[in-house]
């Protein structure tokens, strides 16, 4: 099955992949099957995802050993690199399946990564 999404990309990723706004369409219905179809295409993953548990977390922010409200966290391997965010028609994707939410045509993903800057 095809579904095809709109994409919206933000700060550093919006530079990698040369866009801020394009229509995807990959085989399968999930947001998993979309990143990695995504990800063959434009080459920004190490932009988003973080490898190592390690490499998602920064100082600084909520505890991680008590996520505050309904936000979960992805499994090892599907957290996303600090700072770097990814959405499903405006919410985070660990408060919906993480990388098990389901996608349909029209939906709107973003992936987000923005511009840092340290005066």
């Amino acid at each position: 099955m095809e579904t095809t999404v709109e994409v919206k990309l933000t700060g550093h990723v919006r530079s990698a992949a040369g866009t801020h706004r394009t229509e995807f369409t990959f085989e399968g219905e999930t947001l998993r099957a979309f990143l990695e179809a995504f990800f063959a295409a434009y080459d920004v993953r190490d932009l988003v995802i973080a490898e190592r548990e390690a490499d998602a977390t920064t100082r600084g922010w909520a505890r991680v050993d008590r996520p505050p409200g309904t936000w979960r966290k992805n499994p090892e391997g599907e957290q996303t690199q600090p700072y770097a965010r990814v959405l499903v028609n405006g919410v985070f994707n660990e408060n919906l399946d993480g990388f098990d939410t389901r996608l349909e045509d029209g939906d709107r993903v973003a992936l987000m990564k923005p511009f840092l800057y340290c005066v």
